[in-house]
């Protein structure tokens, strides 16, 4: 047995969903805040074993969709100089800005490299002593730890040439301010099960409270997912607002302590902007001044906001849960993952992404 085939088992697959529709009385609309969870939804079919009671919408929980534009511009900007060297992960490489993206500026001279982790973005400065090398640091809590640790490695062993760019956001203030918008349609959540690992429960009680919503913290396979969906639907049926770690096998209360701690070292809690949101007081992670050394926008300016172009592509109301790919007039025409529009068709997380490869590229208003 492999280790994830208990968690893909059809039978166990049916028992649940039939629990779902078993304990579904009502309406009820449930956000999957994670671009992960959406793509299995979407790979197995998920939604469709579901009541037609059951509405998922799918939230901003995209790393690479949610990083606002500016950052991206200056990326770009940073990276068509001759002495740089610019490292990120692969999916960055193809996110429109308003001037392009970081695959133009490579076929256009610029040292654009693809690494799988920011420690070899300094084993990379290390051997290119001449040159300045920076790391795009985005992701939600469970990219932090990484990038706190090539911090510190590269300020305890002296590499003076390299830097992180920062766009590193926080999932609970997104989550408080979908569920604060005048728009929202989420009566409950489903929580990102590898960002609780990291950082443990402790945030979701208070939101589930507050907002009167129940909060699933799930994993990602469909055993994980529809187990998640009837804790839900259950809480929602009994008016329970709590926090539910549904992921017990990998999330504890506190999270991964040596991981926080290092976070806490490097970082500090600071205002960021998201795509689609805008700007969300205290939702984000900076550098700390004894840090700031290797804080890039610093060293080449800081990023200002971009002015967004008139667009058909509704990628920002897609990240809030307001719309679905389906309705979006570009889909599947305009806008493929050959010809993106939008940093929604562009990540392997992104919702569009999901809904072109396993669901075709026809659009609602084409059927």
């Amino acid at each position: 047995m492999k280790h994830v085939d208990e968690y893909r088992d059809a039978e166990a697959v049916a028992r649940l969903a039939g629990a779902i529709a078993a304990a579904t009385t009502r309406p009820w609309t449930i956000m999957e805040i994670c671009g992960g969870q959406t793509h299995a939804i979407m790979r197995f079919g998920l939604d469709q074993l579901l009541p037609r009671e059951i509405t998922l919408v799918h939230g901003p929980g995209c790393p690479v969709c949610v990083t606002p534009e500016a950052y991206i511009d200056k990326a770009l900007e940073i990276a068509a100089m001759p002495s740089v060297i610019f490292c990120s992960f692969g999916d960055m490489l193809r996110v429109p800005g308003a001037r392009g993206d970081l695959l133009g500026v490579k076929a256009r001279g610029g040292d654009i490299r693809f690494v799988y982790s920011p420690l070899d973005a300094v084993e990379i400065a290390r051997a290119n002593p001449g040159r300045e090398v920076v790391f795009f640091a985005v992701g939600f809590e469970t990219t932090a730890p990484a990038n706190a640790m090539a911090a510190h490695k590269a300020r305890s062993e002296g590499v003076k040439n390299f830097s992180l760019l920062v766009s590193q956001v926080l999932v609970p203030p997104a989550m408080e301010a979908l569920l604060s918008a005048p728009d929202t349609r989420v009566q409950g959540f489903l929580a990102a099960g590898h960002v609780c690992t990291i950082m443990g429960t402790e945030a979701y009680g208070p939101i589930a409270a507050r907002y009167r919503v129940p909060v699933v913290i799930t994993g990602f396979e469909p055993v994980d997912i529809l187990a998640g969906i009837l804790a839900c639907v259950q809480a929602l049926e009994e008016d329970r607002h709590e926090a539910i770690n549904m992921y017990a096998r990998m999330v504890r209360p506190e999270g991964n302590l040596p991981a926080r701690t290092l976070i806490d070292e490097v970082f500090e809690i600071a205002d960021r902007e998201w795509r689609g949101l805008g700007v969300l007081p205290s939702s984000g992670l900076a550098l700390r001044p004894a840090y700031s050394a290797l804080d890039a926008e610093r060293r080449f300016g800081a990023a200002e906001n971009a002015a967004t172009a008139p667009s058909i592509c509704i990628s920002g109301d897609i990240l809030r849960g307001v719309c679905s790919p389906l309705q979006c007039p570009a889909f599947g025409g305009a806008c493929t993952p050959e010809h993106p529009l939008g940093v929604t068709m562009v990540s392997s997380e992104g919702a569009c992404a999901a809904y072109y490869r396993y669901r075709g590229a026809t659009r609602l208003a084409g059927d």
